[in-house]
């Protein structure tokens, strides 16, 4: 039977027809699923490593056994070579790592038999292992000099109220002074005390009466902001004002900041009868180029 439906035509002609069954072909399913339909449905096969793995780490190679690499199953390393995830190779077939592979080695060194890296390098290496999720590491370096002697300096600076701010404070005056008066370098007075009440040839002999015994009315007459840039203090450790300085200083160099300073005196702001500041004041010398 001939069926015409509408303006469509099928003639009988076995050339020019089209049978219900090439019909029906053109609207099946394609027997290859589509790249989402295969995502789907074929779940990825794990990735394959070898025993022995060629690595290329920011253009750097190396070699080591898989073993290694999966030696602390809580890093990166570990899961980025447990076959759950795909690792590119290069055109060598070494398996590539996006990172500098300046310090992989020392990484390496220690999967492979716990060794630390030299002095110079630990802090280096404490970054790299800190990408990896190397915890062992972390911890191993943390009781090494000088990441060792860092956590004791930051134990003293966590006692300074405002530290970090305080160093963006001399960082952004020098730099605007420096760039009004187009000079290579800018000064700035900073006051660095340890203790809270001001200290005068008078007042020492009875320092801890005044200091405990002042009303509150009494305290505020002592109260004031000596005329300088910046102020540091007080604070309540047995380091002293040459151990601030030297965080300061040490602070900006690890910025890149030239920093030279020198003791210019004292405040002498008068607060009351014979009661002077007396609270030390250095000069900060920033030097850009």
């Amino acid at each position: 039977m001939v069926v015409v439906t509408g303006q469509n035509k099928v003639s009988g002609d076995p050339d020019d027809a089209m049978s219900s069954s090439d019909a029906e072909d053109d609207f099946q399913e394609p027997a290859t699923p589509t790249a989402t339909q295969a995502g789907q449905a074929l779940p990825l096969l794990p990735q394959q490593f070898p025993e022995v793995v060629p690595l290329n780490v920011g253009g750097m190679y190396f070699t080591t056994r898989l073993s290694t690499l999966r030696r602390y199953e809580d890093t990166m390393l570990a899961a980025m070579f447990s076959g759950r995830h795909y690792i590119p190779t290069d055109a060598e077939g070494r398996y590539f790592i996006d990172r500098d592979g300046t310090y992989f080695g020392d990484i390496l060194n220690f999967l492979r038999s716990g060794d630390l890296p030299p002095r110079e390098r630990v802090r280096s290496v404490y970054k790299e292992a800190q990408y990896y999720s190397i915890g062992p590491l972390l911890d191993n370096l943390e009781d090494v000099q000088p990441l060792k002697g860092e956590k004791v300096r930051q134990a003293f600076l966590g006692l300074m109220p405002y530290y970090k701010d305080h160093l963006e404070r001399i960082i952004e005056i020098a730099k605007l002074r420096a760039m009004q008066r187009k000079a290579r370098f800018a000064k700035l007075k900073v006051c660095v005390f340890k203790e809270e009440m001001p200290i005068t040839p008078y007042e020492c002999p009875h320092f801890n009466s005044l200091r405990f015994e002042r009303s509150e009315s009494e305290t505020k007459l002592f109260e004031h902001h000596c005329e300088v840039d910046v102020s540091f203090g007080p604070w309540e450790a047995v380091a002293d004002v040459y151990d601030l300085l030297h965080c300061i200083v040490t602070d900006l160099s690890d910025r890149g900041i030239t920093v030279d300073h020198q003791c210019i005196g004292v405040c002498d702001k008068h607060l009351i009868n014979h009661y002077y500041c007396k609270r030390p004041i250095y000069e900060f010398k920033i030097t850009w180029w």
